[in-house]
C-alpha cells in the first residue's frame, strides 16, 4: 500500500537523513503516525539511491521481534541483518520496549556507520538514561495525529470522499479525530471503537506498565475530568476543589502526579500562561489540550460541540506540529488564546472564537486582547465561518482556510 507522506515532519528530518553522528528520534502519542513516517524515510532513501540492503527496519511491535527484550538480543538482531561496509540506515520502532536499549545505540552511533532512527510513543523514552548516555547526540522530533490540513490531503490521497465545503470537513475532522489509521474507516462507530482500542494501549502500555498507580479507578476520574475540561484555564488547587465537590479527596501531589502521567502518555499536553505586562510565566496556572478531539468523544455519550476549546485545540495542535513555543497570554484581566513563538523569535498572537457575528458585545469580547497588546507583531482572530472583517490590523481568518492556506509568518 502506497504511503500518504506527511511533508511536514519529512521536511524537518531530511537534513539528517545522513547524519551519522546524531540519533534521530521520533516521538509522539500511540497511533500518531511514526512507524509510517519512518517506512517514508526509509522510501526517500532508496529512491535517492541507497541500496535496500543498508536499510535496517526493526519493528520491535511485531511477532518477529516479540523476543527482543534485551540489548543483547537487540544488538544480534542489527548485526544479522548487517552485511555491508557501507553506510548503514538503522530504524528501530518503539524501541523503549528493550529495557537497557541506550548503551547499544551509542555503540552503534559512535561506530559513525549507521544513521539511526528510533520511535517512541512516552516521554519516558527522552528521560533518565538516555539523556545521561546520548546528550548531545540525540534530536527529537515530535510527531502529532493529523492536522486539519493533513486530514484534508490524507482523504484526498486515500481517494475517500471529500466535500468541496472547507466548514463540513471541519465538523468531520472534529468528530472523527485526526488518528491516521482511522480515516481507513466509513463509518463513525467503527472509528470510535478504534480510538478507544488506542487509549486502551496507552493506558495498559504507557502507563500501568511503567509506574505504580495504588488507586487506578482514582486515576481515570482524574483523566476523565481533565479530558472534559480540556482547555479550560485551571490550576491544581482548581481541580482539587472540582473533585472534592464530587467525593474525591486525593492529595495535591497525588494530582499532580496523575497529570503528570497523562503528559508524559502524551495524552495531554499543558499550555502555560504568560503575563505580557510583566513578560513572565504565571505559576500554577494552565491550559490542557488533548492529543487528539477523539478523546474527548470517546469518552463522552454526547456529541454536541463546544466549539470554543474544540476550535482552540485544533489551532494549538496545528502551531505545535510547526514546532512554534506556545503560552496563554495576559494582559490585565484579559485573556488572548495564544502567544506563539517561532524559532526565529518572530510572534504572532491569537484570539479564537466560533463566531463573533452573534452580538457587538462579542466582537468586543474578542477583539479587546489584541488591541490591547501594543507591539507590531501580528494578531489574528479566528474563527469558524464568519464574514471576514478589517479592524486595527488584526487578521481575521476562518480556520478552515487559515490552516489549509496559511503559516502564521507568512
Amino acid at each position: 500500500m502506497k504511503l500518504y507522506r506527511r511533508e511536514n515532519y519529512l521536511s524537518k528530518i531530511r537534513g539528517f537523513y545522513h547524519d551519522v553522528g546524531m540519533i534521530k528520534v521520533i516521538t509522539g502519542v500511540r497511533r500518531c503516525g511514526k512507524s509510517c513516517l519512518m517506512q517514508t524515510i526509509a522510501e526517500e532513501l532508496q529512491e535517492q539511491g541507497i541500496k535496500p540492503s543498508n536499510i535496517i527496519f526493526i519493528d520491535l511491535r511485531k511477532h518477529a521481534y516479540k523476543s527482543i527484550q534485551t540489548p543483547q538480543a537487540l544488538e544480534k538482531t542489527i548485526d544479522d541483518k548487517c552485511n555491508s561496509d557501507e553506510k548503514k540506515y538503522l530504524f528501530i520502532d518503539e524501541i523503549q520496549n528493550v529495557k537497557g536499549f541506550e548503551l547499544v545505540l551509542e555503540a552503534y552511533r559512535s561506530e559513525g556507520e549507521y544513521s539511526i532512527f528510533i520511535t517512541g510513543s512516552n516521554s519516558y523514552l527522552l528521560s533518565g538514561e538516555l539523556i545521561t548516555a546520548l546528550t548531545g547526540r540525540y534530536i527529537e522530533f515530535e510527531m502529532f495525529t493529523l492536522t486539519f490540513e493533513e486530514y484534508l490531503d490524507m482523504k484526498e490521497f486515500y481517494g475517500k470522499p471529500l466535500s468541496p465545503n472547507l466548514v463540513l470537513e471541519l465538523d468531520n475532522y472534529i468528530m472523527e479525530g485526526g488518528f491516521p489509521k482511522a480515516l481507513e474507516y466509513d463509518n463513525l462507530k467503527d472509528k470510535r471503537t478504534y480510538v478507544n482500542s488506542v487509549i486502551s494501549e496507552i493506558l495498559k502500555k504507557d502507563i500501568k506498565q511503567r509506574v505504580k498507580i495504588r488507586n487506578f479507578e482514582v486515576f481515570q476520574k482524574i483523566q476523565t475530568y481533565i479530558i472534559n475540561n480540556f482547555g479550560a484555564t485551571t490550576s491544581i488547587s482548581n481541580i482539587l476543589s472540582e473533585l472534592k465537590k464530587d467525593g474525591l479527596n486525593i492529595k495535591r501531589e497525588t494530582l499532580a502526579r496523575y497529570i503528570q502521567l497523562l503528559i508524559d502518555a502524551k495524552i495531554l499536553y499543558e499550555c502555560k500562561r504568560f503575563d505580557l505586562k510583566s513578560r513572565r510565566s504565571i505559576r500554577g496556572e494552565q491550559k490542557y489540550y488533548l492529543a487528539d478531539l477523539s478523546f474527548y468523544f470517546v469518552t463522552n455519550v454526547d456529541n454536541r460541540i463546544n466549539y470554543g476549546p474544540v476550535l482552540e485545540n485544533i489551532v494549538y495542535q496545528y502551531a505545535a506540529s510547526k514546532d512554534y513555543e506556545i503560552s496563554v497570554g495576559r494582559i490585565g484581566s484579559l485573556e488572548c488564546d495564544f502567544i506563539v513563538r517561532d524559532i526565529e523569535m518572530n510572534y504572532a498572537y491569537i484570539q479564537v472564537a466560533m463566531t463573533i457575528m452573534d452580538s457587538r458585545e462579542a466582537e468586543e469580547r474578542e477583539y479587546a486582547p489584541l488591541e490591547m497588546i501594543r507591539d507590531n507583531y501580528p494578531k489574528y482572530l479566528l474563527t469558524r465561518n464568519d464574514l471576514l472583517q478589517r479592524r486595527n490590523g488584526i487578521k481575521h481568518r476562518n480556520i478552515p482556510q487559515f490552516i489549509r492556506d496559511n503559516d502564521l509568518f507568512d
